[in-house]
């Protein structure tokens, strides 16, 4: 019995006219219909190769336009060049400069806007990393102070004994 092909059930091509898909031990010609693309895979493909093709034309006239572009620019260039490239550094510094100063003045307002919430209570991101700063200098200041003032006094005992044994 496990040797005989299974047949069709009630779900494949039945009655109703809905079909679940090859019955399990089909051979393979009758899932070769089954395997066939579809017309919208073909229509998909056909698309995307009319795009694909278009877009690679449309890539080599681009690239044949810049060479001669190219081409007819370079005894220009080679003419200019005693002009163009001391303006070209020119320009380039100019920007540069341009582009620094509205670098500094962003961080400037960033700065400005921070401290602004930070005074105002408003506790902006990173104020309690510097609250902690704060309160770890300060008692380190008076860590330093406090041996400060121990030194002072075992300098000025060992001052007073100094002097008190040169009498």
């Amino acid at each position: 019995m496990a040797d005989q092909p299974r047949t069709a059930g009630p779900y494949y091509g039945s009655s109703h006219g809905t079909s679940y898909g090859p019955p399990y031990g089909s051979t393979y010609e009758s899932n070769t219909s089954f395997n066939s693309p579809t017309s919208r895979q073909t229509v998909k493909f056909i698309t995307a190769a009319t795009i694909g093709i278009s877009l690679l034309l449309l890539s080599g006239l681009i690239f044949t336009g810049t060479v001669i572009g190219l081409i007819i620019a370079t005894p220009l260039l080679v003419i200019f060049s005693p002009i163009l490239v001391p303006a070209a550094f020119v320009l380039f510094l100019v920007a540069s400069g341009f582009l620094f100063s509205g670098g500094c003045g962003v961080a400037a307002i960033a700065v400005l806007s921070w401290i602004y919430n930070y005074v105002s209570g408003k506790h902006p991101a990173g104020s309690d990393t510097l609250d902690y700063a704060k309160g770890y200098l300060a008692d380190k200041t008076r860590d330093v102070k406090e041996r400060a003032k121990d030194y002072g006094s075992y300098a000025q005992g060992r001052i007073h004994e100094a002097t008190q044994g040169a009498y």
